[in-house]
């Protein structure tokens, strides 16, 4: 149902209730607002908040019995002048930390004396709208130089094919460009399927050590062919409620990056231990290390600390982006340790599963 046409018939349903000569509420219309979902509030003829609902007073709107935002209070306002109710999105300032919200209001006379307010808070929405844009545009940039160069080799072989030298050295950049697009490809749809909204599907007991020495064994061939050993300190019985095969992905993401990261023949170190009820996997790596600057923004889609080093190693600049989301869809969080020249520490939090009830998922 269209949410503006849902409102108006919150605002409509209220309006049939009874309300005695001193505009008191009745217990009837308290227990609509209680379960409104959007932030709802009653204003009497002299702008004091007569009722107010838990979200509207989590969202702060209210303070002191007053509307807090003047925006909102002049929609009421106009609102006493109207039969039908008016509407308007808003920019607010939110919360003790001064957060900007975007809100959808609502307003309409009950009686002569109440104005409800109806508010929803579209914030996310908004964001997400902002990351889905800025995602598009981020793929459109980024697409345009692996096919950009594979249009222009393949020019160039044709124009050089009775040199078998040409032919050869344009043939090997060329399949280095085709990879290198089919793992942008690949990171775009495995970073679309953990922000999905279906994200947490499949989900059930998930042995740690057993996702962990898979992690590992998918990056066998690179490790041996850097010469980069694979230290692991481990333990069975550890279990968590997850995708198995999304946290071996974002594992796996990890332990690549910190053998690609690593000078050649220096050791990766893949740790799991647990800490008040959470299970922390830690990969470690002995590179360069990451500046404080560039762990701001290390977790973004695209971002790369060394352009021409992510060039180098094939990097499309998702592999952190979707451990962070693997993270967040398990309830847990990326966190890292690093300090330029002593190489860095990526651990994945995430709250194990008491052995109670990873018992009754099994049966």
């Amino acid at each position: 149902m269209n949410k503006g046409r849902a409102l108006k018939q919150y605002i409509d349903g209220i309006k049939a209730l009874e309300l005695d000569s001193n505009a008191a509420i009745s217990p009837q219309l308290s227990d609509l607002l209680d379960v409104l979902q959007a932030a709802s509030v009653l204003v009497d003829a002299t702008g004091l908040v007569v009722r107010a609902s838990t979200t509207a007073l989590s969202l702060g709107l209210v303070q002191s019995h007053m509307l807090v935002h003047k925006p909102l209070a002049e929609l009421v306002d106009r609102a006493r002048g109207r039969k039908d109710a008016i509407e308007a999105d808003f920019d607010l300032i939110t919360g003790l930390r001064g957060e900007r919200s975007y809100v959808y209001a609502r307003a309409g006379r009950i009686d002569n004396s109440l104005v409800l307010l109806i508010v929803e808070d579209r914030t996310e929405s908004r964001r997400l709208d902002d990351t889905r844009r800025d995602f598009i545009a981020n793929i459109s940039h980024e697409l345009k130089t692996p096919i950009a160069a594979i249009g222009l080799l393949a020019e160039t072989l044709a124009d050089g094919i009775d040199d078998e030298a040409t032919v050869k050295r344009f043939a090997g950049n060329l399949k280095r460009e085709a990879e290198r697009l089919a793992n942008l490809v690949q990171d775009i749809i495995q970073l679309s399927k953990v922000q999905s909204t279906d994200s947490q599907e499949n989900f059930g007991p998930v042995e740690l050590d057993e996702v962990i020495a898979q992690a590992i064994e998918n990056n066998t061939v690179l490790s041996e062919s850097r010469r980069n050993p694979i230290q692991v300190a481990s333990s069975p019985g550890h279990v968590v409620y997850g995708n198995r095969e999304a946290l071996i992905m974002a594992i796996g993401n990890l332990i690549q990056n910190a053998i690609l990261y690593s000078d050649e023949g220096k050791q990766v170190g893949v740790g799991l231990r647990v800490v008040d009820s959470v299970a922390e996997i830690s990969v470690i790596d002995n590179g360069v290390g990451i500046s404080v600057e560039d762990q701001e923004r290390i977790f973004e889609r695209f971002y790369r600390v060394d352009q021409s080093r992510s060039r180098a190693t094939g990097g499309t600049g998702l592999g952190l982006a979707i451990v962070k989301h693997v993270a967040l869809n398990h309830r847990g969080e990326i966190r890292l340790f690093s300090k330029p020249g002593m190489g860095s520490t990526f651990t994945i939090r995430i709250p194990e599963l008491p052995a109670e009830l990873t018992e009754s998922l099994k049966g």
